[in-house]
């Protein structure tokens, strides 16, 4: 017996013996049906779709009549001028008061004057000028910005001058003595036995009579170097030094003598 795969007698034999109520029985019994049912709504969807631009171009358009052509017209700008560079400045307006050229009088020949200068009448109530304008009665009186002039920037002088070439040298305020004075009372000498000798020093008196860049040159040891430093930080202001009439900063050195009580 020839079996068709495309008819049920397969299903019966292979499910000969066995539970037919169960689902798979009824699944393949049914799927010729089931199959040809998918084709057919499918195919009518496919159907549908694809004829939906021919429907929509069926549909009348109520606004056809309105839909005016619009035509687009290209319009070319002039090139934009750029500005003239060098130009001369514009003339600038007639005086208030009428101008007379000045014609400065030469000692000549007769049939060489070329041209005779005013007369006293012709220049009466009016300027003087090397043309002649003609003034504009209502013109505005304007006046030229005053000008502060060109002007000179001075450096200032920030050199160290040396007190053997200076005009006018640094001073403590009543001279040295007042200065060492100063020094003794303020200074505190080491309590060593028998210490003696000097402190030498350096400094700059700045223009507004300030002591910086202090320095120790060479010192007897037991902290005299720095003792001497601090005295001279709290020194009052000194006269700051002269050069051609202007204060200037001055190198000033000298001793500081040392001797603890006996």
């Amino acid at each position: 017996m020839k079996l068709d795969l495309l008819k049920n007698q397969w299903l019966e034999i292979v499910f000969e013996g066995r539970n037919k109520i169960y689902g798979a029985y009824e699944l393949r019994k049914t799927n010729g049906k089931t199959t040809l049912r998918s084709l057919i709504i499918g195919g009518v969807i496919f159907i549908f779709l694809v004829s939906i631009p021919v429907l929509a171009n069926l549909i009348p358009d109520g606004n056809d009549d309105a839909v005016l052509d619009q035509k687009i017209t290209t319009v070319k700008l002039p090139p934009k001028e750029k500005p003239k560079e060098n130009l001369p400045p514009p003339p600038p307006p007639p005086p208030k008061v009428d101008q007379v050229k000045f014609v400065k009088p030469v000692v000549a020949k007769a049939e060489e004057v070329t041209e005779e200068p005013p007369k006293v009448e012709e220049i009466k109530d009016k300027k003087i000028g090397d043309k002649t304008i003609e003034g504009d009665p209502n013109a505005e009186l304007t006046v030229e910005p005053v000008g502060n002039g060109p002007s000179q920037v001075v450096e200032e002088d920030n050199n160290i001058y040396n007190t053997a070439g200076i005009e006018v040298k640094p001073d403590f305020p009543g001279g040295l003595e007042k200065f060492y004075k100063f020094v003794g009372k303020n200074f505190q000498v080491p309590e060593e036995e028998g210490l003696k000798g000097k402190v030498f020093v350096t400094f700059v008196v700045e223009k507004d009579g300030s002591l910086t860049d202090i320095k120790v040159i060479r010192d007897i040891g037991y902290g005299t170097g720095k003792e001497a430093m601090r005295v001279l930080k709290s020194c009052p202001k000194w006269n700051p030094g002269e050069q051609n009439g202007k204060k200037v900063r001055v190198l000033y050195s000298l001793p500081i003598t040392i001797q603890s009580a006996e």
